[in-house]
């Protein structure tokens, strides 16, 4: 078992601890994957030195490339670094509750905010993820780009982004960062690794991959040998979330596929929740929250919630804790540093990518609404104001722009 300390943490640090911080989170990470990274890099990384920004973007270098929600993925794995097995727990339910329990009560019929007022409210909150993602793309560029070599990786990885409509371009694109960073990065100096703090065993790693492939092949046969609307539901959910690679808004499509083809919910329906899910904070994967509330096969409701949360977060946790005991030896020999260096890059070129497309495209119309994301990029790099804050003001500049 691998257990070495990330400065200034504490592997007795109580769960409750982490429970509330990721509440905190789950609250107000707004703006989907890309953005949930710039929140936890703003938290973990810069604030509170629960990582260092080296062993971070390792982290969120192996996240991307594991299929699952990767944000979900880089909040459980701090929590278990930060406090074991109960800090992942309690990360992952901290982050995701606030989400999956506002989807529930809007698939039971709680309308979603209207009128000119709750529409600009919903939009300036959108506009804050386009700030945060643009103070962690600044921030890391500046600690991970420092040279020709890697800076260049990271435009390419980038413009593999922008040129490219297949979901696989993410996955290709950390892939070809890590191959140059092997080529051209092996002759600089070893960079300085974070103290990461591993609570999972070989053992256990290789476990967790086996019942991850087992419920992949197992479950469609026990679908078709029970019959059970259940083990459908489960099944539907489980593959929809280990199928998917290149953030959550991937998922999406597959679960039309699974969910609206069979006849379980219209397509209305599927889209209105997919609306809501985009408006709410925390992982895009809570939508499965709404769809096992509303669908017509059993269970739904409050257990189909559950069920939906379960299956589909279920498959990406199976695999990062089978990653995670090799990760860290892996990236400390010397040429795997060098292919981390270039991995490092590329996520920087993927999260300016993000960036722009879908994050500034879907969001930033209008002169007034670069105004607001400027204030609160200002707000973060110069003044350090906690996220909270910009929250607010982006949320209460977008409602009042809607009234003027």
């Amino acid at each position: 078992m691998t257990v070495e300390k990330i400065e200034g943490s504490t592997a007795t640090s109580a769960p409750a601890e982490v429970l509330l911080i990721f509440l905190k989170l789950g609250l107000t990470c707004f703006g989907g994957p890309v953005a949930h990274i710039g929140y936890f890099r703003d938290e973990f990384v810069v604030r509170r030195k629960w990582i260092d920004e080296h062993a971070y973007a390792d982290l969120v270098g192996l996240c991307q490339f594991l299929p699952g929600p990767a944000s979900s993925q880089v909040g459980f794995s701090i929590g278990l670094m930060r406090a074991g097995y109960l800090g992942a727990l309690a990360a992952w339910t901290g982050f995701t509750l606030p989400s999956a329990a506002i989807l529930v009560l809007f698939a039971y019929g709680a309308g979603a905010l209207g009128g000119p007022v709750g529409a600009g409210l919903l939009h300036g909150l959108k506009l804050t993820a386009v700030a945060i993602v643009a103070q962690a793309v600044w921030g890391m560029a500046r600690n991970l780009c420092p040279d020709r070599e890697r800076a260049s990786i990271a435009v390419a990885a980038a413009l593999i982004i922008l040129f490219s409509t297949a979901s696989i371009a993410q996955i290709g694109a950390i892939v070809l960062g890590g191959l140059a960073g092997w080529w051209l990065c092996r002759s600089q100096a070893p960079a300085p690794s974070g103290h990461v703090e591993i609570l999972v065993s070989r053992i256990v790693g290789l476990t967790t991959l086996g019942i991850f492939f087992v419920l992949l092949a197992g479950l469609p046969v026990l679908r078709s040998l029970s019959g059970s609307s259940g083990v459908a539901l489960f099944d539907a959910f489980y593959r929809s979330g280990a199928l998917v690679f290149g953030g959550g808004h991937v998922v999406l499509p597959l679960l039309r596929e699974a969910f609206v083809a069979p006849g379980w919910l219209s397509d209305d329906a599927f889209l209105a929740g997919y609306g809501a899910a985009q408006a709410v904070p925390g992982p895009l994967f809570t939508f499965a929250a709404y769809l096992g509330t509303v669908v017509s096969a059993e269970p739904h409701g409050l257990a189909g919630a559950a069920l939906g949360l379960v299956g589909i977060f279920l498959p990406g946790i199976l695999v990062l804790l089978g990653a995670l005991p090799f990760w860290d030896s892996f990236r400390k020999r010397t040429d795997a540093q060098a292919v981390m260096r270039g991995v490092n890059a590329a996520v920087v070129g993927v999260l300016g990518a993000a960036l722009y497309d879908p994050l500034w495209t879907t969001t930033v119309y209008r002169g007034k609404d670069f105004g607001i994301v400027l204030v609160g990029f200002v707000l973060l790099v110069a003044w350090r104001a906690p996220p909270l804050v910009v929250v607010a003001f982006s949320a209460a500049a977008g409602a009042v722009m809607a009234l003027v």
